[in-house]
C-alpha cells in the first residue's frame, strides 16, 4: 500500500469507537474467568497475578482489534484474539518445590569396651613386680609404672624380657547427625501457611478474648481443618503434624511471615520451649 493509504486508514480507524456486543461479553466473561483459574487464592506457580488490570487490558485490545478492522462493533473473535494476546505475554515464573531438613541422630558405629568410654589401662597403671639384685638400683617411679615380666626366683633373670602388648585402642565411634529431606510442592507449602497465616490475622483483628495462638495450637488447630482429609490414621496424622511444624519454623525463621509476640520467659524462671511461644503475623505481611 501506498504511504498515504496508510496514513488515511489510520486516521480513520482511530475516528471509531467500537461497542461490545452482548456474545462478545460473555465471551470477555469466560476468558477473564479462565486467567483467574490458574491465580486463585493466590496458589499458583505462578509469580504473575491476574487482576483487574488485565481485564482492562483485554477489553482495549479487543477495542483495538475491532478498529484494526474497520468495525463498529467488538465480536467474539476479537475478545478470543485479545485473550490469546494477553496469555503470550504473561511471564510465568515457575516456583520450585519446597525442601525442608529434617535432622535425626543415628548411630552409625560401636566398638569393644562395655561403655565405649576411655577406661583407664590397668596394665600400664599396674606395677609390675621386678627382682633386684646386690648393687642395682631400686626402681623409679617412672619404671614402676611400665609393665614388665616377672622372672622366677629359681632361673636367671632375661636380660631381654619381652614387654606386655598393649591392648588395642577402643573403635567407638561418636554418634553423627545424617539429615533427611522432606519435599512438598509449592502449592502444597502456600495451602499450609496461608491457612495459618489468615486464622493468626482473623484473630489479631476480631474482638475475641484469645488474640494469639502458641505454636502448638496453630498446628492442632490446621490438622482440625485437614482432618476429612487425613481420616483416623494415625500415621497420616503424625506426618500432617510434623510437615505443619516444619512448615511454620520455615515461616518464623526464613519467610519471616510469623513472628514470636513474647519475649520467651515466663516470670523471670528461663525461656519457654519454642512451641509453646505465642505466634501473630508480621504487621508488614499483606495476606
Amino acid at each position: 500500500f501506498p504511504k498515504a493509504s496508510l496514513q488515511k486508514y489510520i486516521r480513520y480507524a482511530r475516528t471509531l469507537n467500537p461497542k461490545i456486543t452482548l456474545e462478545a461479553q460473555k465471551v470477555l466473561v469466560e476468558c477473564y474467568g479462565v486467567l483467574r483459574q490458574g491465580d486463585s487464592l493466590g496458589r499458583s506457580r505462578s509469580a504473575y497475578r491476574i487482576t483487574v488490570r488485565q481485564l482492562e487490558s483485554m477489553i482495549r485490545l479487543s477495542e483495538a482489534l475491532a478498529r484494526l478492522h474497520l468495525d463498529d462493533d467488538i465480536k467474539p473473535e476479537y475478545v478470543r484474539e485479545a485473550c490469546r494476546l494477553l496469555r503470550k505475554s504473561i511471564i510465568h515464573v515457575e516456583t520450585e518445590d519446597v525442601t525442608f531438613d529434617d535432622e535425626e541422630e543415628e548411630e552409625l558405629g560401636g566398638g569393644d569396651g562395655g561403655d565405649g568410654g576411655d577406661a583407664p589401662n590397668t596394665a600400664r597403671t599396674s606395677v609390675a613386680t621386678t627382682i633386684t639384685e646386690e648393687g642395682e638400683e631400686p626402681p623409679t617411679a617412672a619404671q614402676d609404672t611400665e609393665p614388665s615380666t616377672v622372672v622366677p626366683t629359681d632361673q636367671p633373670p632375661n636380660p631381654n624380657p619381652t614387654p606386655t602388648p598393649n591392648p588395642p585402642p577402643s573403635t567407638t565411634k561418636p554418634k553423627k547427625k545424617k539429615k533427611k529431606k522432606t519435599q512438598i510442592t509449592f502449592e502444597q507449602y502456600e495451602a499450609i501457611a496461608n491457612g495459618i497465616s489468615t486464622h493468626l490475622r482473623s484473630l489479631e483483628t476480631s474482638s475475641s478474648s484469645t488474640s494469639n495462638l502458641t505454636w502448638t495450637q496453630a498446628t492442632e488447630w490446621y490438622l482440625t481443618q485437614v482432618s476429612s482429609e487425613i481420616g483416623e490414621s494415625e500415621e497420616e496424622a503424625d506426618k500432617m503434624r510434623k510437615l505443619v511444624n516444619m512448615v511454620i519454623k520455615r515461616l518464623v525463621e526464613k519467610d519471616r511471615v510469623l513472628m514470636f509476640m513474647d519475649d520467651g520467659e515466663t516470670g523471670g524462671t528461663g525461656a519457654t520451649e519454642e512451641k509453646e511461644r505465642l505466634l501473630g503475623v508480621h504487621p508488614n505481611y499483606v495476606i
